[in-house]
């Protein structure tokens, strides 16, 4: 007799041969189909897997930051509506403490479609502490050199500050870069050879910087003060806020030759690294976002969008990279030291890094470092600069106040005194001032009369009359306007200018008294 599960065994030996034979081929596991679509959506994953760039902004403030964002972001509306309908809110901004970051997606340029070219990593940091280099040290790589950009962002709320804070950030990106280890250093080193090597070509095609030439153009090789001193990541340098340039034309009586100097002195500093330069304003169209997607290496699938440079206008400058030289910077006014400013700024950034930077005063987002204002008369580029472009009425603020530390301290600062000092203080000074009272009546006793002492008239009601007397008379316009003063004196009215005058009439007689007195004592 054949057990139950004997029975059942049977049964399923025979469902399966059945399933066998009426197929016509071995029943295979759910394991071969796993592997096969696996491997298919890998394959389409790594094909339209987005090229990965990063941004390093430094400089400015967490709103500043935003600004630079929002004018990244610029899309049309019709790629900008697609992006929302598909993820949704715009990422968030983490830039609050120490080391930020955001993401951004470049979108293809007049797409209907949902075609992004690129995803950007944006890392944002605010102040040029040497303590922030260990966060800034993962991010260089030898896989992330060639994808990478480093922007600077300064304000024209204070230009008299841009040339420290740029000492201050190229003195921590050259920090930084010399702390990596061999590895990175040597990939650093063979893209600034490329980079530097590429030299300047004719015509700038907004490609992504000096790589190699191509067919149709020319090489042109570099010049006095070109890539002096390459850091080996590209440098972008974002002036914001261009439309306060009015406000100092206004306010502070710049001219035009304050500008040019600013622009030239920003030019000769930036060509010595191979820097880009754009000026941008607030809700007004730029090409800040076709700058930074060309030294990135984006382009447009479908409409290639040239940079043009632009140094005429004072509110829309912009400087491709390997495009500015010498010569160029000289064109725009005359006697400009480009050769001076150029070995003065080598001089300031290869001074030591300070060990505890100031940070910017707010709005005036003014990183410094913490050496003082005495620092100009140093030999570098930064004293000329400063010399020439200085906030004036900081520096009112600062002559006009006694109880300033300026040679420890750049903000101003009033010390506060303790109540009970402050008065026990103000109350020798009244002690002091009574006793000089003192003294100075006692000298007017002296050199009173000496016939009226030698009367046996004491002359003190008699100065005191005098006194009044002349007090009265020095005051009889206002007594004029004030009217005749009464007072009650037992019962009866008295009018004070008549009871003067009667005094002095008694006056006058008692002095003839005396001196017809003194007459008769003489014969």
């Amino acid at each position: 007799m054949v057990g139950p599960d004997r029975r059942t065994s049977a049964l399923f030996q025979e469902s399966a041969s059945s399933d066998h034979e009426r197929d016509g081929r071995p029943k295979s596991k759910d394991g071969p189909k796993n592997d096969m679509w696996s491997s298919m959506l890998g394959g389409v994953a790594s094909g339209k897997r987005l090229p990965e760039k990063s941004i390093l902004v430094l400089g400015g403030t967490t709103d500043s930051q935003k600004e630079f964002l929002d004018s990244l972001s610029n899309d049309s509306p019709t790629a900008r509506k697609t992006l929302d309908r598909h993820s949704g809110k715009p990422p968030p901004i983490a830039n609050q403490f120490a080391l930020g970051y955001t993401y951004h997606d470049v979108l293809d340029a007049d797409h209907e479609g949902m075609n992004i070219l690129a995803r950007l990593s944006i890392y944002l940091l605010t102040d040029p502490m040497p303590s922030f280099t260990p966060l800034l040290r993962p991010l260089i790589t030898p896989q992330t050199l060639s994808n990478m950009l480093t922007v600077i962002l300064l304000d024209w709320a204070h230009p008299w500050s841009w040339l420290r804070q740029l000492r201050d950030w190229i003195r921590l990106l050259r920090s930084l870069l010399t702390s990596l280890d061999d590895a990175t250093k040597e990939a650093l080193e063979e893209h600034r050879v490329t980079v530097r090597g590429g030299g300047r070509t004719g015509a700038f095609d907004g490609g992504g910087g000096s790589g190699g030439v191509t067919e149709g153009e020319v090489s042109i090789p570099l010049g006095p003060g070109e890539w002096d001193e390459a850091l080996g990541i590209p440098l972008c340098v974002v002036c914001q806020n261009a439309d306060k340039i009015q406000t100092l034309e206004k306010e502070r009586a710049w001219k035009e030759e304050e500008f040019d100097f600013v622009l030239q002195f920003l030019r000769t500093v930036l060509l010595k690294h191979g820097a880009s330069l754009v000026y941008t304003t607030p809700s007004v169209p730029s090409q800040l976002q076709t700058l930074i997607h060309s030294s990135l290496g984006i382009q447009s699938l479908l409409k290639k969008q040239p940079l043009k440079h632009n140094v005429i206008d004072r509110d829309k400058v912009l400087v491709p990279p390997n495009w500015d030289s010498w010569g160029k910077i000289r064109v725009l006014r005359e006697g400009f030291d480009v050769e001076g400013v150029n070995e003065g700024w080598s001089i300031d950034i290869r001074s030591p890094l300070p060990t505890n930077p100031n940070r910017p005063p707010e709005p005036n987002g003014m990183g410094g470092s913490n050496d003082s204002l005495n620092s100009r008369d140093g030999n570098g580029a930064l004293a000329v600069f400063e010399d020439t472009i200085r906030d004036v009425r900081s520096e009112d603020i600062l002559s006009t106040g006694s109880l300033l530390n300026r040679q420890t301290s750049q903000s101003v600062e009033v010390e506060s005194f303790d109540m009970q000092e402050f008065l026990a203080a103000q109350m020798e000074l009244l002690e002091r001032l009574g006793v000089d009272d003192e003294r100075e009546q006692a000298s007017k006793d002296k050199r009173r009369d000496p016939q009226r002492r030698s009367m046996g008239y004491r002359g003190e009601g008699d100065g005191r009359m005098r006194d009044s007397g002349v007090q009265i008379e020095e005051g009889g316009r206002v007594s004029e306007h004030i009217g005749p003063v009464q007072f009650n004196m037992g019962g009866i009215q008295v009018d004070a200018d008549d009871m003067l005058k009667r005094l002095k009439l008694d006056h006058r007689r008692f002095e003839k008294r005396t001196d017809h007195q003194n007459e008769r004592c003489l014969l």
